[in-house]
């Protein structure tokens, strides 16, 4: 089973910018499709971008688009999220998750990273 770990949250004040990292371990990364999700205080999880195992195909949700990019490493089993213009509504934890059954959902979750954005 794959485990994911994130990393590269904190404090940003806005019109910052962040990049986050999303680690795997445990089996074969490079066949999996990779997504990140959002959640903020009150409020339901909400996807953000998820990237296909080759990285031809990228989504993002309309919120982030423009600002926000999805990449992935797979010699470093690693997918990064680059956050620029950070807004304040942009604060949440954020965690990856993996397709590892290749049915189009997501089935294995990281804990998550803390972003805030300050205004």
């Amino acid at each position: 089973q794959v485990q994911l770990v994130e990393s590269g949250g904190g404090l940003v004040q806005a019109g910052g910018s962040l990049r986050l990292s999303c680690a795997a371990s445990g089996r074969t990364f490079s066949g999996l499709a990779m997504g990140w999700f959002r959640q903020a205080p009150g409020k339901e999880r909400e996807f953000v971008c998820a990237i296909s195992w080759s990285s031809i195909n990228t989504y993002y949700a309309d919120s982030v688009k423009g600002r926000f990019t999805i990449s992935r490493d797979n010699a470093k089993n690693t997918v990064y999220l680059q956050m620029n213009s950070l807004k304040p509504e942009d604060t949440a934890v954020y965690s990856c998750a993996a397709d590892t059954r290749g049915s189009g959902s997501y089935d294995v979750w990281g804990k998550g990273t803390q972003v805030t954005v300050s205004s």
